[in-house]
């Protein structure tokens, strides 16, 4: 095994579940790993700590004269559960049919590895980097980022920068180089439905008191009407339109068409709001989406029981101008005045960020189409994401610096499920995008 890809595993290793308070300090070793990765480089390192996770920083000698890039990325993934649904073990990685499979191999480790990996082939090489580098990564992405943004203001002027790439995004199809000028926000929420004081036999009560389980069916029910768009009330208020260039440039995307679509859920049928292609929905319209529904007996066979309590995960993706603190608002209102009679409904509120928006052919813009066209040897494609990394309009708001959104991952990653994966082709073209990058940037 050649040392990108004994690097890339070594990483891969550690269970740096950010979730998890079990893996603390496995998220710390991974942390510490990365940071003598780092120094290995030549390169300045500093470990910042926060509430939780620390922030790994590191950068070159500066200079006055050229461009300061920052490169972010995340150390922390998801969970692995469920367990049995994996082919191998998540944490041991594997190298099978082209591709790795391990937790982390797309989101993030790999795309994130790949920019390190690049800047230490340029420095072998070369022996110096072309601009100004800041590597700024952390270990909370997954739980929504609680305190980097705090860590961007007390660390503002250190970290000021003329633009910020990030890997943490998607390829539309194998081979086709993909720069994103945009991303949904999210907003994350609970609602927990309690009726009586404690479980209660459904036979001897029963159709006296209000079943909570069978009213967050029928609270579920009620945010979409039934052609699929979000029944609350205001919510497409602040939605900006679709721009018809848009619309047509995306309908000759290669790999996004409907018929894409069905083959990679494996979905019987699509379904969406009304009078935009499947693309469409996800890159930039909004959504409301149940992620979790839990109440009453689980296990095998029947207890015949009326549960006390039930409880909802939702999460809504957001599209500009939607502000989270807004939909937030009436996503409670919508809660509390739907709620079945019987119980009561208590809202909690959970992580959200920001939709982003920027021109893919400002001058930075065109110079990652060039990186892309270098590392890829193909023309490439311009879209929005319909995923979240909230953070990024949190550099626009506190560094004053865009992105540019520099994905490889692929459809079916399986990211944030069972076998997540990633191409061995797409690991090295990433180690030929960043040295392209920093090329095209400092000039």
């Amino acid at each position: 095994m050649t040392q990108p890809f004994e690097d890339l595993f070594a990483f891969l290793r550690f269970p740096s579940v950010s979730t998890d308070s079990r893996h603390a300090d496995d998220v710390r070793a991974c942390a510490d790993w990365l940071l003598a990765k780092l120094a290995d480089l030549g390169l300045a390192t500093e470990l910042h700590e926060t509430p939780k996770h620390p922030v790994v920083v590191a950068r070159n000698t500066h200079l006055p004269d050229r461009r300061t890039v920052l490169i972010y990325g995340h150390y922390d993934v998801q969970p692995v559960d469920p367990l049995h649904l994996w082919t191998s073990d998540p944490f041991q990685p594997e190298i099978r049919d082209g591709r790795i499979w391990a937790r982390g191999a797309t989101d993030n480790k790999g795309q994130m590895l790949a920019h390190v990996l690049g800047v230490e082939q340029t420095l072998r090489e070369n022996g110096e980097l072309p601009v100004n580098l800041i590597f700024l990564f952390e270990g909370e992405e997954e739980i929504g980022s609680p305190n980097l943004a705090a860590f961007l203001h007390q660390q503002r002027d250190a970290l000021r920068c003329d633009v910020v790439a990030v890997s943490d995004t998607g390829m539309v199809a194998p081979g086709v180089p993909t720069l994103g000028y945009g991303l949904r926000g999210i907003l994350c929420c609970d609602a927990i439905l309690r009726g009586p004081k404690c479980d209660l036999h459904s036979g001897l009560f029963g159709g006296a008191v209000a079943n909570p389980a069978a009213a967050a069916a029928r609270l579920l029910a009620s945010l979409h009407f039934t052609d699929g768009r979000v029944a609350i009330d205001g919510f497409y208020n602040s939605v900006r339109p679709l721009e018809d260039w848009e619309r047509q440039m995306w309908s000759e995307v290669p790999g996004v068409s409907d018929a894409d679509f069905l083959q990679v859920t494996g979905s019987p049928s699509l379904f969406g709001e009304p009078g935009y292609s499947s693309a469409e929905r996800v890159w930039a319209r909004p959504t409301a989406e149940v992620n979790g529904i839990g109440g009453g007996y689980q296990g095998e066979g029947s207890k015949t029981v009326l549960p006390a309590e039930a409880f909802i995960k939702l999460s809504f993706r957001l599209v500009p101008d939607q502000s989270p603190l807004d939909i937030m608002q009436q996503v409670t209102r919508h809660l509390v005045s739907h709620c079945p009679p019987g119980v009561t409904v208590e809202v909690r509120p959970g992580h959200d960020g920001k939709p982003y928006l920027t021109d893919p052919n400002s001058k930075f813009g065109l110079a990652a189409q060039a990186a892309l066209r270098t590392a890829f040897h193909a023309e490439p494609v311009l879209i929005r994401e319909g995923g979240s990394v909230p953070i990024v309009q949190t550099f626009r708001e506190i560094l004053g610096a865009d992105t540019l959104l520099l994905g490889l991952a692929l459809a079916d990653a399986q990211i944030h499920a069972p076998n997540e994966n990633f191409p061995v082709e797409n690991f090295e073209a990433g180690i030929r995008l960043n040295q392209a990058l920093l090329n095209e940037l400092a000039r």
